[in-house]
């Protein structure tokens, strides 16, 4: 029975001194990643579909803006509505039937200018 009591105190030290580490241990996978979430280290799925259709879009608009400008070479000179029509006509991408409404309306603000 004393090797017993001695390897249970043994674990008992050995526990004592590794208890504030694993403290610290549990504490910093609960709050590391509500800390590096709260100060905007992480990206999200949501924020990251996001800005890949951002991307899609405007190189999308860009690419109906340089067609829009072969085929009327000052749009900018149009009104609303029919930059708008010129815009629609563009935005439809090769292997798409109808164009993308987000891709219209950044088309149009490309034509303004």
């Amino acid at each position: 029975m004393s090797s017993w009591t001695e390897k249970r105190a043994q674990l008992s030290a050995h526990w004592v001194e590794r208890k504030p580490q694993l403290i610290a241990l549990a504490i910093g996978l609960v709050a590391g990643p509500l800390i590096s979430n709260y100060a905007g280290w992480q990206v999200t799925s949501g924020n990251a579909r996001t800005q890949v259709r951002a991307g899609i879009v405007e190189t999308q608009a860009t690419y109906c803006n340089v067609s829009a400008r072969l085929a009327n070479a000052t749009p900018d000179k149009l009104d609303w509505s029919a930059r708008v029509d010129l815009a629609r006509k563009w935005a439809v991408m090769p292997g798409s039937d109808t164009a993308d409404s987000d891709v219209t309306s950044a088309c149009e603000r490309k034509l303004q200018t």
